[in-house]
């Protein structure tokens, strides 16, 4: 039987009330969708009779329309295959129709905070995320268990379509809640009901909607200078102040935060793996920043995207793990743990915040997709997380010291931090003057990835450098990388 397949055409218009005759309006109309770029070379249009059909004309009428495109090249077509697009059509610029005259396009008219948002993170070019030296927050996919996953998201999408397809619960799948609260109870000490367990489409959602809860414009955030670019953009993007907090071997310097701004309404961080120093936040400094929190009503929004990954001595507690007085909201995501395109990412909301945040994500939010969190529960509870977690902290351990192994090389230019989690670390330049931003472009022409600390930074600081990621890359990627930025320096 003959499927009705071809491109839907239902923005042709028909005009019967106009002087021009039907077939030259549907010539036109089906014209200017080829040349706008509509439809690509090599596209199916639908057979004439179910186009006729859609735009309610005379099987002759859409006849005509389309051996006239056949004849001046536009259109193609094969006896017993159907009509297409003309194959010359394809990588053509499409032909942007011309403005009416005195038709002036005026700049949209957009929110005060945005316009400052623009101003403010313009300039940040999107690094590439390809497997290779030394790209950052990707983790090793090639070492993802895909058999596993295929297996289970089979099962997944032979089940019952009503589940597969259909909405889900907006404040995430609960077998997938109740996962992640035994996962973080067991893995990261954090006590919890899967009911303050939200799901969210990554960590970057997390924080917009963390935001749009909590702050106004031109309330005072807390961010470690340097600090993590996609929570900064999304609370810029808010139209909250960012006051830029120093970062030193303990991590974030709460002493300097109070000077600079004691009645901050939130305080961002990231304790386990600071983003991008490494640095690891001493108990010290949390139990400061919890008090600094108190004692200012405010909220700390901890970042702990690859504290699963923790490869150094007995790890520190989470900062949610020891709250004892409801101020820190914990974001996790399986961008880092799993894979990035899965877009899966979790809050964990102190008990008092429960509530307020059922009814936003009840009122305002659908939920994400429901199977891949099926996937990912069954995951988790079929015990592949863990042993996946496990596997890959060695692999990161690994690679971490083969890095450091192939750095010695560097040492009279360059000091590699050592890291203790997760799958970036930093290299500080030994020469004051050396300019940051023209080794990352050398680096990067070299077939390299790299980005300089001042790309990570609200403002200026003493010490330059570049981010070296080493989870997805190779051993031989990673020693071809070294030896490329050894003759970088020389």
């Amino acid at each position: 039987m003959k499927t009705k397949a071809g491109a839907i055409l239902s923005s042709i218009r028909i005009d019967r009330s106009l002087d021009r005759k039907i077939s030259v309006q549907l010539y036109m109309g089906l014209r200017d969708i080829i040349l706008s770029g509509g439809l690509n070379g090599g596209e199916r249009l639908p057979a004439t009779r179910t186009l006729a059909g859609e735009l309610g004309v005379s099987r002759t009428t859409a006849l005509d329309a389309v051996s006239r495109l056949i004849s001046e090249g536009l259109l193609e077509s094969h006896i017993g295959a159907g009509t297409f697009v003309s194959h010359t059509m394809t990588g053509r610029a499409p032909v942007k129709p011309k403005a009416a005259t005195g038709d002036v396009e005026r700049e949209p008219r957009l929110s005060p905070s945005i316009i400052r948002a623009r101003e403010l993170f313009a300039e940040r070019r999107r690094l590439p995320h390809k497997s290779q030296a030394f790209v950052t927050a990707l983790p090793a996919l090639h070492s993802f268990p895909m058999a596993q996953w295929s297996r289970l998201s089979a099962r997944h999408l032979r089940s019952d379509r009503d589940a597969v397809m259909g909405y889900g619960n907006p404040y995430g799948l609960p077998r997938l809640r109740a996962a992640i609260a035994t996962h973080l109870n067991a893995s990261r000490g954090i006590q919890c009901d899967p009911e303050q367990v939200f799901v969210v489409g990554g960590a970057q959602q997390a924080f917009s909607l963390i935001g749009d809860l909590l702050l106004d414009r031109g309330e005072k955030v807390w961010f470690e200078n340097p600090g993590a670019i996609g929570a900064r953009n999304a609370f810029i993007s808010r139209g909250a102040e960012l006051v830029p907090v120093k970062v030193d071997d303990e991590g974030i310097v709460v002493e300097d935060g109070l000077a600079k701004a004691p009645d901050f309404r939130l305080a961002f961080v990231t304790p386990s793996h600071q983003q991008p120093l490494s640095k690891v936040l001493s108990l010290s400094r949390r139990l400061a920043l919890l008090d600094a929190a108190d004692r200012a009503d405010a909220f700390i929004v901890e970042d702990d995207y690859d504290g699963d990954f923790y490869f150094g001595d007995q790890p520190l507690p989470t900062l949610k793990s020891i709250d004892t007085h409801g101020r820190v909201i914990y974001v996790g995501t399986f961008s880092k743990t799993l894979f990035p395109s899965l877009r899966l990412g979790f809050l964990v909301a102190p008990a008092s915040m429960v509530d307020v945040m059922s009814t936003i994500f009840s009122a305002a939010l659908s939920g994400v997709p429901t199977w891949p969190q099926a996937i990912v529960a069954d995951f988790i509870d079929e015990g592949h997380f863990a042993t996946h977690i496990r596997t890959m902290r060695q692999h990161y351990k690994k690679r971490h010291e083969f890095l450091h192994q192939h750095a010695l090389q560097l040492e009279p230019y360059m000091h590699i931090q050592r890291a203790s989690a997760g799958f970036h670390t930093v290299g500080y330049f030994r020469e004051p003057g050396r300019d940051e931003d023209g080794f990352v472009r050398a680096a990067n022409a070299a077939g390299l990835t790299l980005s300089g600390l001042g790309r990570y930074c609200l403002a200026p600081i003493d010490c330059k450098g570049v981010v070296i990621g080493y989870g997805a890359a190779s051993e031989s990627e990673i020693k071809q990388g070294m030896d490329v930025l050894a003759d970088l320096f020389v």
